[in-house]
């Protein structure tokens, strides 16, 4: 039996854990946060002045991690997380480059289960696509 047969489980079910964890602390703030920049400050301040923004983004985070961590609509759960993980690698490498190992390491997960599942993204990707 071969070690790579479990490797898009494993990384679909770590990458799962680490947005159900993140997402969850979005709302019960479980975890402590570090001081950080001004920059990063102001970007999370204007995001929570939207009143929806941040729980938006939390939710999703939440919501992914549970379809991953499940093996439910793992296509669709990478196409939504996608637009996150842009911003999360954004912000660590031009706001706060302490955190940009862990983005990266995100950022590596989704590339490689997009690979993995690549052939659910098939159709998304044609583009002569017409309605049915």
């Amino acid at each position: 039996m071969s070690f790579t047969k479990y490797l898009p489980v494993a990384a679909r079910v770590l990458m799962g854990l680490l947005f159900v964890v993140t997402g969850l602390n979005g709302f019960l703030n479980f975890m402590p946060q570090p001081p950080m920049p001004e920059a990063v400050t102001a970007f999370l301040g204007a995001l929570k002045n939207t009143g929806y923004m941040l729980p938006l983004i939390m939710g999703t985070q939440l919501m992914v991690g549970v379809l991953l961590v499940a093996g439910v609509g793992v296509p669709l759960a990478l196409a939504l997380i996608a637009p996150v993980i842009v911003n999360i690698v954004a912000l660590h490498a031009f706001l706060e480059p302490s955190g940009l190992g862990l983005a990266v390491v995100v950022l590596a997960l989704e590339l490689y289960l997009a690979w993995a599942y690549r052939s659910a993204f098939a159709a998304m990707l044609n583009m002569r696509a017409k309605p049915s």
